[in-house]
């Protein structure tokens, strides 16, 4: 795009989202979002975890707490080991091909100039016959030649619609897609990150979904560079587990969640729930909630799913899932009078609570069992809601990788795999409990950490 035109789009923009603010603080209000005090939220959850994992030694319970947990989530844990090849909502048949949705694909790149042309020629490559797409990439305030290359790129390829964001205008990625939004059309927008690499099909494979699919849609996150080390192996199984986990949640009336890279949504939908939250650091898990809010659901597509890095290193890993915790643990803190509330379906709701607990209360439960324990000389008594867990994911974990895949080859299903993916998952039991007492100590800071792309050589 010219820089004539690129200007004439921003002042476009800049005018519009005048009169989108307004429309965010209604919904913020309607939501009864609580966003303030979040250290003694952290310290109350933190206070009641430990409590109960401390009770029933105190209280001479034994494990039976435990095992009416356990006996209690069971049925929601297990739907993720059972599913197979169910889809929730994808269309299997188009009765009007000739209609094509339109859609605006956008990302948002700051300092990305390692992976930025693999981005556009990717997405200028891909078979686009029965959809409308735009593409449009956010250089934000970037300083290591990104500018320049989309510059390049977007005087070569029509389709490609550059906007600059100068430094100090905040807002992190949030704010990058929300100087989007007001300068698009489509019926869709999909948000994707800049090391993402998509099937040359999936636009037209998608057109009956995005044609019929009531709300959002979130792809299967897979792995570009699986072969690089340990590491990036074992998140290969771990994305696939979590879409496997998906699957089982919305076979069983629960919710799916957006995942950042690979997430689509209907424009007008996306417009009613206030746009990205500039408030917080894991946008995806935020608007997750928006949606499921306002009544709008969101369905996995298992194939094809959509590709990105893995980070490569324990510090890059270490930063990131502190990022994923914080944000996911600030979600509730911040919308739990809604999500308790009527707005919810009973089983979505119940969906929700369960797998709070799974994933947030029970590492800290775990500290006040086994901390008690210790202090008494017994032995801990949380182990029936513990070992339930660690078999479904086990069998989450074979499900997930014995199912269809069209990405990037992951492990085999074997036995040893699944151990050993399982105790690379128990990397959460400290991450966990780490994030929520720094919430509890530490006031809120937003710091946008980006993950660092390096344009890795991809498998086959």
């Amino acid at each position: 795009m010219a820089s004539g035109d690129s200007n004439r789009i921003e002042a476009r923009i800049d005018r519009e989202m005048e009169g989108l603010a307004g429309s965010k603080a209604d919904l913020v209000d309607a939501l009864e979002v609580w966003e303030d005090g979040r250290r003694r939220k952290s310290a109350l959850f933190l206070l009641t975890c430990l409590g109960l994992g401390a009770a029933p030694h105190v209280l001479h319970l034994g494990p039976w707490p435990a095992l009416a947990a356990a006996l209690l989530m069971a049925p929601r844990l297990l739907a993720a080991v059972r599913v197979q090849q169910h889809q929730p909502g994808i269309a299997q048949g188009d009765a009007d091909a000739s209609q094509r949705p339109s859609l605006d694909v956008l990302v948002a790149a700051r300092d990305e100039v390692a992976v930025v042309d693999r981005l556009v020629d990717n997405m200028m490559a891909l078979d686009c016959s029965a959809v409308d797409l735009q593409l449009w990439v956010v250089n934000d305030a970037s300083t290591d030649g990104t500018r320049e290359a989309l510059e390049r790129l977007s005087a070569v390829h029509p389709r490609l619609n550059v906007l600059h964001r100068q430094p100090g205008e905040g807002g992190g990625k949030s704010g990058a897609l929300n100087a989007l939004l007001p300068g698009l059309r489509g019926d869709w927008l999909m948000v994707l990150d800049a090391d993402a690499q998509l099937a040359p099909d999936l636009f037209n494979r998608l057109a009956p979904s995005l044609r019929h699919a009531p709300g959002a849609l979130q792809l299967r996150k897979a792995v570009l560079n699986p072969d690089h080390n340990l590491f990036t192996r074992f998140q290969a199984l771990e994305m696939a587990f979590d879409a496997q986990v998906q699957r089982g949640r919305l076979l069983n009336g629960g919710v799916g969640e957006l995942r950042g890279n690979g997430e689509l949504i209907r424009r007008e939908l996306l417009l009613r729930c206030g746009g990205f939250n500039e408030g917080t650091i894991t946008d995806d898990l935020d608007l997750s909630f928006r949606l499921h809010l306002s009544g709008v659901p969101i369905d996995l597509i298992w194939n094809p799913p959509v590709c990105e890095e893995a980070v490569t290193g324990v510090r890059a890993l270490w930063r990131q899932r502190q990022r994923w915790a914080e944000g996911g643990l600030q979600r509730f803190f911040d919308y739990w009078p809604a999500l308790l509330g009527r707005r919810l379906q009973p089983s979505r709701r119940n969906d929700i609570v369960t797998y709070f607990v799974v994933q947030y209360a029970l590492p800290m439960m775990g500290i006040g069992d086994l901390a008690t324990a210790l202090v008494r000389n017994a032995l801990p008594l949380m182990w029936p809601f513990s070992l339930l867990v660690l078999l479904t994911s086990s069998g989450a974990i074979y499900s997930a990788l014995s199912a269809p895949n069209e990405g990037p080859p992951l492990p085999r299903p074997h036995p040893l795999v699944v151990v050993s993916g399982l105790l690379y998952l128990l990397h959460w039991f400290v991450v966990i409990p780490l994030v929520s007492f720094r919430m509890a100590l530490r006031p809120k800071r937003l710091v946008w950490v980006k993950t660092l792309h390096e344009g890795l050589a991809v498998s086959a």
